[in-house]
């Protein structure tokens, strides 16, 4: 593909496992449907347009509705801007009145439109230093769209108890030609009731450094990791090593790990989701009304760092670092804000304990490039880490292990001139966190698969053409003893396929395009699944059920 229009760019881990398995939703015939039906919901046939126009169906996703219990709640209104430039929104949040300080749940919604022409955009809502919100925008059409997006996000309770500042951008650009102005509204609603089991506090790093209460028996780190800039990074997966001739370079090739460190000592690692944004792989019109998987709604990273909190208790602030391997030196790109979520002891002052084993392999990253007419780069890579450690507490001694095993394997090809630039790539991220305490030991694992097959050409007449599909998916098992408590699966898959025609106006490029998003979801705690799909824009089919 040609880089001239390429990109357009972006300026207890057991809460891993149990983010998941809690993830899924009341049975089919008891969730909400959606407010506004498609008229394929209505069962009446839509009637696509021979190409895109001037307008097309709103942005949506086909994941599931975040559930809302049946008792009183509290709106407060967090933040409300205009974005034009890079200047954050700045402001206050002050607790609900009339609905306590202990929420059965609270929910974050965020409203947007935009109309025009624009870029997508990347932004972030802080409350009190936390990042409880990271997302990207949808590209408009000239008539304009509306859009939502909506968290759970009953896990920073602690944040939410106290007046705090909020800080809010999503950074852009207006100028004579990208003219959309991002008009954002976000809001925090909170449920009444019994509050459910939140950490206790929830903690940001003071230069680079994490002072923990003396008496926490469970840590884990959360860490919003995200490749854009406006260079490169943004589409890391497609990157090779300097002897292949491919316009994004990096030394390493294209294996990222996302590492985090206390004191200098390797404590977990991860695999990033491999993130398509609005604009993505030079057609925007595979994305204008589905989004890839998670575009919306950035899911953190996570860390269970309890094997380190008998180091990190001692009342002194330990160095934190996050680091991205495979960055090539000195190369920015990466976001990478860190929370840390902390539940405590409450019958104990101090909660002692030592970190007795610490196991990594050698990160293994081989990238091999085979020259023809057709470029050829052949990555594999993995790494390995377990973690183990104690705490004594007021109900005894507790030892956690966190293993963590990853792997890559992309095979890219791509001809002189990058008009034909494909990737067929696969990412696992396998975890398991054992606890074993009073009783039969408890036991978490997460299986996560990250799957892209995209390929973009351009052909005679500057026709260009994009196939993709890109699949989020997670297997998740609880088990205390030999008994399984909970499980569940997940699959989210995105299917694209765009043409347009590159290097003329907007109202010349004659696109067409069909995507389909199918989101399933089922497990111990009951079923979801939802099919979209487009056609130029219009919802063709939204169905839904078990």
């Amino acid at each position: 593909m040609r880089r001239r229009i390429v990109m357009s760019m972006l300026a207890g881990v057991t809460f891993m496992a149990s983010t998941l398995l809690a993830a899924v939703p009341a049975p089919a015939a008891e969730l909400d449907q959606p407010s506004a039906p498609s008229p394929a919901q209505a069962g009446e046939p839509a009637q696509p347009p021979a190409e895109f126009g001037t307008d097309w169906h709103d942005p949506l996703t086909a994941g599931p509705p975040v559930t809302r219990p049946d008792a009183k709640s509290c709106e407060v209104t967090v933040a409300e801007a205009q974005f034009r430039d890079f200047t954050p929104y700045k402001g206050t949040y002050t607790p609900p009145r009339g609905c306590g300080d202990r929420w059965s749940k609270v929910v974050l919604r965020m409203d947007g439109k935009v109309k025009g022409r624009q870029f997508d955009r990347l932004g972030y809502l802080h409350i009190g230093g936390v990042e409880v919100f990271r997302t990207s925008t949808p590209q408009p059409s000239p008539d304009g769209i509306a859009w939502s997006v909506e968290k759970d996000v009953t896990r920073y309770t602690d944040t939410f108890r106290h007046s705090r500042d909020v800080e809010m951008l999503i950074g852009n650009v207006v100028d004579d030609t990208y003219t959309g102005v991002i008009d954002v509204k976000v809001t925090l609603t909170f449920y009444e009731g019994k509050a459910p089991a939140v950490p206790d506090r929830v903690l940001t790093l003071q230069d680079g450094t994490l002072t923990t209460p003396r008496n926490s028996e469970s840590i884990v780190a959360e860490v919003y990791a995200t490749g854009s800039g406006g260079g490169c990074e943004e589409y890391w997966y497609l990157t090779v090593p300097d002897a292949a001739p491919y316009s994004c370079k990096a030394e390493h090739g294209p294996y990222r790990e996302v590492q985090i460190k206390v004191d200098g000592q390797l404590a977990g690692i991860a695999t990033p989701f491999p993130t398509v944004w609005t604009g993505g792989w030079s057609n925007p019109f595979l994305w204008y009304v589905i989004p890839g998987p998670r575009a919306f709604d950035i899911k953190p990273v996570e860390y269970d760092l309890t094997p380190f909190a008998g180091l990190l208790n001692d009342g002194r602030p330990h160095r934190i670092e996050v680091s991205v391997a495979g960055v090539p030196q000195g190369q920015t790109g990466w976001s990478t804000p860190v929370n840390v979520l902390v539940r405590q002891d409450a019958k104990s002052r101090q909660v002692t304990g030592k970190l007795t084993v610490h196991r990594a392999s050698d990160l293994a990253n081989s990238s091999t490039y085979t020259p023809g007419a057709e470029h050829r780069l052949d990555t594999e890579a993995g790494h390995r880490l377990t973690v183990s450690g104690y705490v004594d507490t007021s109900h005894g001694r507790v030892t956690t292990t966190v293993s963590r095993k990853l792997a890559n394997t992309s095979a890219h090809r791509w001809t002189d001139g990058e008009n034909t630039d494909a990737l067929k790539a696969t990412w696992r991220d396998d975890e398991t966190v054992t606890v074993d305490g009073r009783g039969p030991a408890k036991a978490a694992r997460t299986h996560r698969t990250y799957t892209m097959d995209g390929t973009t050409t351009l052909g005679a007449g500057d026709r260009l053409r994009t196939i993709m599909s890109l699949a989020d998916r997670a297997a998740a098992v609880e088990t205390r003893g030999d008994r399984r408590t909970a499980w569940s699966r997940l699959d989210d898959t995105y299917t694209g396929d765009a043409t347009y025609t590159a290097n003329v106006p907007r109202d010349q490029r004659h696109a067409v395009g069909t995507t389909t998003e199918h989101y399933r979801l089922y497990g111990s705690g009951g079923c979801y699944d939802r099919l979209l799909a487009t056609v130029q824009g219009v919802v063709t089919k939204d169905r839904g059920g078990c």
